[in-house]
């Protein structure tokens, strides 16, 4: 398959432009953390770097590396770009950002209100879930994926949905720890059986449901999202379809898209379960009164 996928271009396997914006990203942030680092406040610590570097090497792999062409070609590379960009990427950035930046998004005008409102537990959970399962109903995803100017708000949306729901799992503020450690475990299982209808729906389909992955045209005009249209139109009377790329059938590649997706969630979901789990019991060993060095007696 890589030698197919090569047909397409280094720049539509490697997004170089996305790259640039990676390293500018990263630019960024050494400058605000530590040039225009206002006075009285920390630098990030190491494991503030490496969360938040790494965030944006996941980002690169997901939006700018071969992994988003062949996306746009096969449904399981597609779900587990979702379940990675969804479910991981936020976690790593609000992990990597000092406190003092969420303090100072939360005070701007207007944006502060709207963040405080959608982050609240209960409606970010209904609001990333219910958005998350409305885009992957067939009429709206070939039609995302039919316009770019849709895709990307779609997506967008979807995204700050998602740091929205994580934020009542990891606040970075004070204030926005609004909910008790086992409270926060209820949540996360939650947000697996809400997700799992969407998944069921995918994998136990009798015949394959988006037009995007099945009909050469709609196919096609997926591919223009991220392959220049100049190469897209030398190779349009060449591409047919997926089984140009892949010999696996289209109804097991939507199947497999779906059980990679749960199956990715669950194992993300599941080691934040045990870093919530082990952090409480460890505040709460913290907390226990010691006991008394010596029992006195009576003789």
């Amino acid at each position: 398959m890589w030698l197919e996928l090569q047909i397409f271009g280094f720049r539509a396997m490697w997004s170089p432009y996305f790259a640039i914006f990676i390293v500018l990203l990263a630019g960024l942030y050494f400058y605000i953390t530590h040039i225009k680092k206002p006075a009285g406040e920390e630098p990030p610590s190491k494991k503030q770097h490496v969360f938040f570097y790494s965030a944006l090497v996941l980002l690169y792999i997901i939006k700018g590396s071969p992994m988003d062409l062949l996306a746009h070609i096969m449904f399981t590379a597609h779900m587990g770009q979702m379940a990675l960009y969804y479910l991981l990427f936020p976690i790593l950035i609000i992990k990597g950002l000092p406190a003092w930046i969420w303090e100072r998004l939360f005070l701007i005008k207007g944006l502060g209100s709207v963040l405080r409102f959608i982050s609240k537990p209960l409606l970010s959970l209904i609001l990333f879930n219910g958005l998350f399962s409305l885009y992957h109903m067939p009429v709206i995803f070939d039609f995302a994926k039919s316009d770019e100017w849709a895709h990307s708000i779609i997506t967008t949306v979807i995204l700050v949905l998602a740091f929205a729901m994580w934020l009542s799992v990891f606040p970075p503020l004070e204030k926005l720890d609004r909910i008790s450690p086992i409270m926060k475990i209820g949540f996360i299982f939650a947000n697996g059986v809400l997700i799992t209808p969407a998944c069921g729906l995918i994998i136990f389909a009798g015949s394959p449901l988006y037009e995007t992955y099945s009909e050469a045209g709609a196919w096609v005009q997926a591919l223009s999202l991220c392959v220049p249209a100049g190469v897209l139109s030398d190779l349009s009377a060449t591409l047919s379809g997926p089984a140009y790329f892949t010999p696996i059938p289209l109804i097991e590649d939507q199947q497999l898209g779906g059980i990679i997706m749960k199956v990715t969630q669950e194992i993300i979901f599941g080691a934040v379960i045990a870093y919530v789990f082990f952090r409480w019991f460890k505040r709460e060993g913290d907390t226990v009164d010691p006991l008394p060095s010596q029992v006195q007696t009576e003789s």
